[in-house]
C-alpha cells in the first residue's frame, strides 16, 4: 500500500476519533440537562461513543499514527439549557459522527469498511430516537438542516 493512501486513510480515522471525542463531551452536557426518562439512553449513547473512541485510537495506532487528543472543551452550537435543547443537541451530534463515518467507509475497505458502515449506521439511528424522526441522508447534514447549523461543538 502507498504511503500517500495509508496517509489519507490515517486522517479519516483521525476525523473519525476528533468527532467522537467531541461527542463525548457533547454527551456529558446532554446527560446534564436531559430529562430523567432518557437518561438511560444518553449513558448508553456516550458509553457507544467512549468505545468507538477506544477502537479509533487502536485503529489509529495499528495504522502507524499518533492518535488525536481532545480538546479540554468544545463550544456548543447553541445554549442548552433543558431537556428539548439537549436532545438537539444530541441529534446533531450523531448526526455529525455519521458524516464523518460516511467519508470513512469510502476511505477503506473490506472489515474495516464494515466497521465504519456499522458505526455509521448506528449514529443515524440514534440521531433518529434523538430526534424524532429519519433524514433521507443519515450523515449528510446539508440535504435536512440549514447552511449555517452547525452539527458538532466546535473548538
Amino acid at each position: 500500500m502507498s504511503s500517500g493512501k495509508t496517509d489519507q486513510r490515517i486522517e479519516a480515522y483521525q476525523s473519525a476519533l476528533r468527532a467522537e471525542h467531541a461527542a463525548i463531551y457533547g454527551y456529558g452536557v446532554v446527560g446534564g440537562r436531559i430529562r430523567k426518562g432518557r437518561r438511560d439512553e444518553a449513558r448508553a449513547a456516550y458509553d457507544a461513543h467512549r468505545a468507538r473512541r477506544d477502537e479509533l485510537q487502536r485503529t489509529v495506532r495499528d495504522l502507524g499514527g499518533t492518535p488525536a487528543q481532545a480538546e479540554a472543551a468544545y463550544a456548543l452550537p447553541f445554549p442548552v439549557p433543558d431537556s428539548p435543547a439537549a436532545a438537539r443537541l444530541a441529534a446533531q451530534l450523531e448526526d455529525r459522527v455519521a458524516g464523518v463515518y460516511a467519508d470513512l467507509v469510502r476511505a477503506t475497505e473490506d472489515a474495516r469498511r464494515r466497521a465504519a458502515a456499522d458505526a455509521l449506521r448506528e449514529a443515524a439511528v440514534r440521531a433518529v430516537r434523538w430526534r424524532g424522526g429519519s433524514v433521507a441522508f443519515p450523515g449528510l447534514a446539508e440535504r435536512h438542516e440549514p447552511a449555517s447549523a452547525s452539527a458538532t461543538p466546535q473548538t
